[in-house]
């Protein structure tokens, strides 16, 4: 049996990143927020400082760090493909990476009809 298709990845810069943020805080988590005014932004909190609700859904790992949104935004996220990816400058979130110079950024696109069928579950957050 073929291993479903990962609905995130990261770049070589956001895995470094990630690794860098993790040594310095420990466990990790990301979550994909759904703001008004800025949009939509992932932020990088330790797994201490977000609690997660029922009404949150594991997109997937990246490096074994868990990605998760509403089950609304999931909705929506599910028809695109997440990569993680960094860009320059400070985002002033209130993710981790805030004050590192460099900020997560989202990159998506559009499965496609073949890869559907093969895509990770998206999950409830694990009670």
């Amino acid at each position: 049996m073929t291993e479903p298709i990962p609905r995130v990845q990261a770049s070589e810069a956001a895995q470094a990143l990630i690794s860098q943020l993790r040594q310095q805080n420990g466990e990790l988590l990301f979550y994909q927020s759904h703001g008004c005014c800025a949009g939509s932004a992932p932020m990088c909190f330790a797994v201490h400082e977000l609690p997660l609700s029922a009404d949150d859904r594991l997109l997937g790992r990246l490096g074994g760090v868990p990605v998760y949104a509403s089950s609304a935004q999931c909705d929506y996220l599910a028809g695109l493909q997440m990569t993680l990816d960094v860009a320059p400058g400070n985002s002033g979130s209130f993710g981790l990476e805030d004050g590192s110079g460099q900020h997560f950024v989202a990159h998506f696109r559009l499965w496609t009809d073949d890869e559907l069928p093969l895509l990770a579950p998206i999950t409830p957050v694990p009670g």
